[in-house]
Order: structure tokens, then sequence, then C-alpha cells
């Protein structure tokens, strides 16, 4: 046989597991079930970098690891296929999206493919498929169709609340939502109306309901932006304006479920960090609901919600989001072109940036005042884009002495700050929120402690008509409109101006073609271009599409029963599966899809349509590989580049230089160079006294931008998959931050070859022995099977790849080539290096592609076992000597040979010791 080929190997293998289906999953079997999944990859058009697999590759690892321990294992694949970078390359390009997504898809079938990715592609799921989004469309009816009733604390659909109102009206109903969107009817007032106006009284209890929300739109891309796709006012993609626009949305209403999203994070295994992500984006709090009636105008308020009702006294004025409904209405005529001035700038930063910006401090005043309700003291309004429209109620009292941003807003505008209680310190210089001491300066409150005032004011104000006590959150309901093209058609339509949904019987809504791919000349939707686009011929279709992680809320659930025309997932399958419980991926989803599946899920479980109580049961965020970047240094004003030593002589620019051009020394190929891009062809280098071009570098996230980009196909080409996939573990532990450098490769690659020698001296045949094993080669042997295993069990990867190159060196210095050794040592191998482990594994003379449904080996405590123990030999205490003993010697006898030794005729002093402490294993101390 002649030397190890990977090239041969890996190729040979992956042929093999795709004819042979080898990862098939049965959703029924007498193994333990046990469900692996990555997070739904988005196919770019740039394929995959080293970074991407590093999560796919441990999961790999724990899917066969399990096969070996004997579960039956899903491990699917499929892809996020509906998005934006799509749509933007078919307007540029003309392509329709459709096009360019299935060729990426290809692309990184192929790349996930050649690195052995145990998968069952048979599932394969795509979001952009209709036969998917089916039952995207028909999940998004149930939404629409259910309204949240509190008393039962779940999702009810919509007939339950029509039987009421038939019974009773609206009266006595408790459902999530805002309660000043929703009429009072009687029951006969109900059976009155039309079914225009039914449908208008039904509206705003639904779970998916459409109202006037504010939004990040972006006039050039011509679509509402997520707050994670804008930063510092532009748009992520493209670089484009983005301004706060009130337009018609669809939203669900994710607040219903606030707090069971956040007792289930009790129940589930997930990082520290991503629940208290998550704990602090829904943000439950506990406080207060109060009326600030307006001055000139008592029957008309601002309502406020506060944490600290007990400061109320302490409030000298009131701030307003720009985007207040009221915020028009209370600006006086002399303050009216300050305000709109500063209602257009803040139109103009995202909430994120608002939120974030704890420096800048800017104000506008209303001309107007509002009445602090206990105190009857006039306090003036103020906007400031440091509240938010959607946060709340968009209004706060703002209490300078115990908020420090309302401070620092006091101080620049010169507003009064009236101290609150006795324990407050230092408030000419900052905000004290003590809750210590008692109050002063407030009315009705004053010689309280805190929770004495805070029930007295609640229940004043509730006995007054102007506030109560109110549980709130921070979560807002999810915006689930897009206008764009290249995403899933919301199936709704529209009679005489009044949505309805779309018959269940007559999905998928499918995309309809049409001529290009933005927004129509009248300003609508890229959807509004269809022609002849209704429902029944006769009704206009929603314009707005679903966002991109509408597809990825549940696609977990499809990979169960992917091929169920009947059903978003059968009964028996879900049953079956469960939830998922082992899911990897990044941090970055923990306030966008992790919590939205999560919703999703516990809607589904409401209505019965899936068994467990949380989607996801353990979490595990992979870390990043960082790229190494070079960095060429060109003189300011020339296209002239000098070296790294010589950069400081001249005032120069560092720009990115792709790494394929430059050695593991650093060393830049000019000519290389020159030919990269166009703008590049005449430059000249002023080089080190050698005529080397050295680069600096640097560690940064790797992407296009940065020329950093080391492409899998490339190391899988001349190192193997296999190594590829070793040495992404071997670089540290799983959830860290981790530079690359493929210098590193070679070591892997070369632990390969040895590996490979131990069934191969000197790349000959196979020359392994049924010889009986040493006792060190079965100690080497199960010491790796010990660490594999545990290592495994932590999702320790990096430790165990260490142990492998530890047992093959021990193994290669006791010439091993035993098959007792070699084919347990092929076993747990294989999760790391699979097709290696395959062509071994049928080299040993058993049935090809079998490997997988192999038995993991027993670690066996015995062959560990010391046969000698070297004790410390103590006098009082204090170490004197060594001596050795049979691992196996009682206590008696070693007693008697310390007493007859060397070492005691030295340091007993010729005395008769009082005892002799042994302690089995670890020391003697003879007491003198």
């Amino acid at each position: 046989m002649p030397a190890y080929r990977p090239e041969e190997i890996e190729k040979k293998w992956q042929a093999h597991w795709k004819e042979h289906n080898t990862f098939k999953a049965d959703n029924q079997s007498d193994k333990p079930k046990y469900y692996v999944l990555d997070m739904f990859p988005y196919p770019s058009g740039a394929g995959l970098h080293v970074g991407h697999p590093l999560g796919y590759i441990a999961s790999d690892i724990v899917t066969r690891f399990k096969r070996l321990q004997g579960f039956n294992v899903l491990h699917p694949m499929g892809f996020d296929s509906f998005g934006l970078p799509a749509e933007q390359y078919a307007i540029q390009t003309g392509q329709h999206p459709e096009k360019t997504t299935r060729e990426n898809i290809a692309r990184y079938i192929e790349q996930l493919s050649s690195l052995g990715f145990s998968y069952d592609w048979s599932r394969e799921v795509r979001t952009s498929d209709p036969s998917y989004y089916k039952w995207t469309q028909w999940i998004f009816l149930k939404l629409f169709n259910a309204w949240y009733n509190l008393d039962t604390d779940r999702a009810e659909p919509i007939k339950t609340l029509l039987d009421k109102f038939e019974q009773n009206g609206s009266a006595g109903i408790r459902a999530a939502g805002d309660e000043e969107d929703r009429h009072e009817f009687s029951a006969g007032q109900w059976q009155m109306m039309s079914e225009k106006q039914r449908l208008a009284a039904v509206h705003p209890y639904r779970l998916a309901y459409q109202s006037d929300t504010y939004v990040n739109w972006c006039a050039a891309l011509g679509t509402v932006l997520s707050n994670d796709e804008v930063k510092d006012g532009l748009s992520e993609r493209g670089g484009y304006p983005v301004e706060r626009r009130l337009m018609p949305q669809w939203n669900l209403r994710i607040t219903a479920y606030a707090d069971r999203l956040l007792q289930g994070l009790d129940m589930i295994d997930w990082p520290d960090a991503v629940k208290e992500m998550q704990r602090n984006w829904i943000g439950r709090s506990v406080g207060a609901e109060v009326i600030f009636p307006l001055q000139n105008d008592p029957n008309q308020s601002i309502k406020v919600y506060t944490t600290r009702v007990d400061t109320i006294y302490g409030a000298t004025f009131m701030v307003l989001a720009p985007e207040h409904e009221l915020a028009a209405q209370l600006t006086t005529p002399e303050q009216r072109e300050a305000v709109e001035a500063y209602v257009t700038q803040s139109k103009h930063r995202s909430e994120r940036d608002r939120m974030a910006d704890t420096k800048t401090v800017s104000g506008v005043f209303t001309g107007s005042y509002a009445l602090n309700p206990v105190s009857g003291e006039p306090v003036p309004v103020w906007l400031a884009d440091y509240v938010l429209a959607g946060y709340g109620t968009g209004a706060v009292m703002a209490v300078p002495s115990g908020d420090q941003r309302d401070y620092l807003f006091a101080k620049h505008f010169d507003l009064p700050i009236i101290q609150v209680t006795d324990a407050q310190k230092d408030i000419e210089h900052q905000a004290d929120p003590t809750k210590e001491g008692r109050y002063i300066n407030s009315g009705i409150i004053n010689g309280l402690t805190y929770k004495e005032a805070t029930d007295k004011l609640i229940s004043w104000l509730e006995e007054h008509n102007l506030g109560k006590g109110k549980v709130n959150f921070r979560l807002r309901d999810a915006i689930f409109g897009r206008q764009r093209y290249w995403g899933e058609p919301i199936p709704i339509y529209y009679k005489d101006g009044t949505a309805y949904g779309v018959a269940e019987a007559d999905l998928p809504l499918v995309l309809p073609e049409i001529d290009e791919y933005k927004p129509t000349e009248t300003g609508e939707p890229p959807l509004g271009r269809a022609k002849d686009w209704k429902y029944k011929g006769q009704y206009d279709y929603e314009l707005s599409t679903m966002p991109g992680w509408a597809g990825s809320s549940w696609y977990y659930l499809r990979y169960m029963d992917p091929h169920n025309n009947e059903r978003f997932v059968g009964q028996e399958a879900e049953q079956y599966w469960g939830n998922v419980d082992l899911y990897m991926g990044g941090a970055e989803h923990a306030t966008g899809h992790l919590l939205y599946s999560r919703f999703w899920y516990l809607f589904l479980k409401d209505l019965g349509l899936v068994s467990g109580n949380e989607p996801f049961q353990k979490l595990i965020n992979q870390g990043m590989i960082l790229g190494r970047s070079n960095f060429v240094y060109r003189v300011n004003g020339t296209n002239e580049f000098v070296t790294l030593s010589k950069k400081n002589q001249y005032e120069t620019t560092a720009l990115h230089a792709d790494v394929s051009l430059v050695d593991s020394n650093d060393v830049l190929d000019v000519e290389a160079f020159r030919k990269w891009r166009e703008d590049y062809a005449d430059a000249v280098f002023i080089t080190e006294e050698d005529g080397r071009y050295v680069c600096g570098w640097e560690v940064e996230k790797m992407s296009k931008s940065k020329h950093n980009v080391v492409n899998p196909d490339d190391l899988i080409e001349r190192y193997g998959a296999d190594a590829l996939r070793m040495y992404e573990m071997f670089l540290g532990p799983l959830e860290q931050f981790k530079p690359w450098n493929t210098s590193g490769m070679s070591g892997v690659s070369n632990f390969l070859k040895k590996l490979w020698r131990l069934f191969h001296p000197e790349d000959g045949a196979l020359a392994v022995t049924d010889e009986a094993p040493s006792a060190a080669e079965l100690k080497a042997l199960h010491k790796a099977i010990r660490k594999a295993q545990e290592d495994i069990e932590r999702f320790s990867f990096n430790t165990s790849v260490s142990t492998f190159m530890i047992c093959v060196n021990e193994l290669t210095a006791l010439s091993t080539h035993k098959r007792a050794i070699l084919e347990p040592l092929t076993i747990i191998l294989s999760p790391y290096a699979p097709h290696l482990a395959e062509e071994l594994w049928q080299e040993l003379g058993h049935e090809a592609g079998s490997i997988s449904t192999a038995q993991f080996p027993v670690f066996e405590e015995k062959y560990l076992a010391e046969d000698t123990v070297e004790y410390p030999i103590a006098f009082n205490g204090k170490m004197r000597g060594k001596m050795t003993f049979a691992a196996s010697a009682p206590a008696s006898d070693i007693e008697q040979e310390v007493l007859a030794s060397e070492v005691f005729e030295k340091f007993g002093e010729g005395k008769t010791p009082k005892k002799v402490i042994v302690v089995p294993g670890r020391m003697v101390n003879v007491v003198l």
C-alpha cells in the first residue's frame, strides 16, 4: 500500500457515504434518540472560509460519537435561503435571486461534503422552497387567527374570543396587548356590527396584527431594516441613510409570551451569557403607570411607566420621545421651528445608536407643561432622543437626583434637581439612585421607607384614578413585514381595506415573477410590480414579505419530517425527536433567532402542535476563528510602498494585502501584488536591505474586505479534510476566539501520517498482527479512550487532539502494530478523522463504511493501574527520602520495610518511633 494519500481516501469515502445514505436517520428506532443541529447557514456567494466550519466540525464529532454510543442520531442540514443580499445582487445584475441562491447552495453543499460531515442530506430544507414556506405561511395564519387569553395564560383560536363577544361583548376579557387600542362594546352591540366592524374590533387582539409602527426605513434599499442591519444611521449593506419612520407594519405579539420566555430560561442548558442577554432584552420590571395631566388641558394627559414611583416628588421635568404622538400637539408656536428641526435630526439615528450614546446630551423644550399628579406642580415637557417611542409609553418622568441620564440633562439645560431621600449623597455632582433612608421634600410620603412610600403612592394613584401598579417589559412586539421581494409572501389579502387570511387550502402563496426587484415608481414594495396578482382574481394581496427570521424560527421541526405534505411536522415524528438535544451556533443570535424560535415554539405548544417545553435543550456558542491580516504601507500621495521596518520614516497609510500573496515570514510576493489589482500595477517598493518587502500583520475578524480569508478548499487539497478538521479543533477551546495560522496545519498532517504508519510501517503493506498487547500498550490506549470520551462529553475537543497525538507517539515508540490496540484506537479517532478511520477500519477486515455503527470502546481502569508506587518518607512531617513499594503492598509491610531501611537508620535518631503513619499510595510519616 502506498503512503497515506488523503486526496484519494477522502473522495472515496465521501462517495460511499452519499451512495449508501450512511447517515440517514429513521423516525423510529429502539435506540435512544439524539438530535444535533447546526444553525441554519445563509448561502452567500463567497462560500465558506476556514472560520465557518468550526462549529460544524464540533457538532459532527458529537454526532459521530453519539452513534458509536448506540444512539439514533438526527444531524440534518439546510439553508436559510431568503434574504436581502441575494435581492441586492438581483437588483444589480437583473438575475432572479432564486438562480444565484441555487448556485450558492450548490457551492455550499460541495464544500460541506468535502469536509466529511455526517449530515442526513435526505432531510435538506430551503426556506425559499414553496413546499417549505407553505408551512411558514400556515404558522403565520395560525398566529393571525389566535389571541392570548391572560386568564388561561396561553394562546387560543380566535373562535374562543368570538364566543365571548357573542355572550358578553368585550366585558371582562383579559387579553395580551394594548387595551387602549381596543373598544368596549356589549353583546347586543356586537350583534349589530357589520362584518367589517367586527373584524376591526377583533384585530387588536390578534397575535399577528397590523399597526402603525416606527421602523428603520432605508429609501435607497426601499425596505425596512432591523436594528441589526443599521449602524450609525446607515444601512449595514451599502451604507445608505436610514431614518425612523411611522409606517403600517405587520407585527407578532411576542410580548404576550414575555413572562414565559423568562421562566423557560431556567429549564435549558444554555451559556449564562446568552440567557442573561435574553433576560435583559425581555427586561421585566415591577413599577407603576402614572398619569400626568396637561396643564392647559386637564382632560388630556401623558402616561409614563416608572420603576421608581417613590421618587415622583423629584420629577422636575418630563421627557418624551421625538416620535411621541403628542409631540406636535404639545409644541407651542414659539418652539415649533426648534422642535421640528430636532425631530428631523432624530429620525436619522437608529434606536440602537440612541440607546448606546450615553455621552451626548440633546433635547428641545416643547413649550408646554404637565402637572405632577401628586404635588400638582407644573413640570416642563421636553423631547429628547434618549427616550424611545417603542419602550414603555415613550415618555418618562425625569428625576435628576436619582437617574444619571436625567441628571446630565438637567445640568445641561439648567433644570431643577430636588433631593428626595435623606440618604442621597453628592447630588451636586452626580445622581444617587439609592433606596435607603427616608423621604424628604416628598409630601405624603415624607419620613417613610422605600417600600412604605411605594405602596402608599400606588394606592393613592389608584384611588384617584391617576395611575396603577404594573409589571412592564422592555421587550416589544416583533415587526414582521419587509418591503422587499426575496422573502415569503405574507398570506393576507384585502377586501374593502380589511385584512383577511388566505385560506389554508390555497397555500402556498407563491412568490410571483416581477420585472425588477426594486420598489415601484410610486413607492410600493417590489411585489407591487406583479401583474394580475390577486386573490381569487379580485382582492389585492399584502405587498410586504416576511423577515429573514420567519423561516428559521421553526426549521428544526421540519427536519424531523421534511417530506410531509399534510402537516408541518408529523405528530409521531415530532413526539419521537422531541426537542434539539444539542444546538451549535453563534451568540450573536441571542436576541433574534433564538428568542423568536422560542416564541414560535411556545405558541405551537399552546395549540397542541408540539410536545416539548423548549425547542433547544442545550446550546453551545462556538468562538470565532480570527484571520491573520497582512498590511502594506503606501506613502501618502504616491504609489510607493515601504517595508515594515521603514514605515515610520514616511507618512503612510496601511492597506490590507491579500494573505495569499504573503509567505509565512510575512514577505510579500511583489510581482503577484502588482498583478492583484490594476491600481497597483506600477507600484514601487522600498524594501529591506536584502530586497525583501516585509508586511505588517494583525489578528482580526476574517472577512473578504480584509483580504485575510483562507479558503478551506485549498487546505483540503494540500493537507486533507481530516487534517483540517483536527487542526480547527486543536486551535483551542471551542467557545474562545482563536487566531488562524496555516503553518500549524503541517503538524496535524504529520500526526495523521504517523497514525497511518502504525498500520503501514514505512508506508508499506498492512502489517497488523493478532498478538496479545502489552501492559504498556493497553495503558496508552485506555488513557486515550478515557480522555476522548470525557472530552467529547465536556465539548473540550482541543485536548482530545493532544491526547491522540500523545497516544500515537507512545504506540510508535512501542512499535505497536497489534489489532487489539489499533482497532479501538481507530474507533475513538473516527469522529475527528472519519475518512482515514473508515479506510483503516475496512483494511482491518470490517464491512466498508461500517465504523459509524461500531461500539465506542469501554475504558477499563485496571489497565491504568501502576505496578509500583514511590512513597515520600517523612520524619515528624519533614520529607527525608523516597522508597518504592508494590502498588498492592499492605500498610504493615510498608511500615516494616521503612523501619528496616537506610533512611530510618540515618534519620531515626536511634529512637523508637511513637507511630508510623502510612497513607496508601501517597506517603509515609514516621513520628519520633
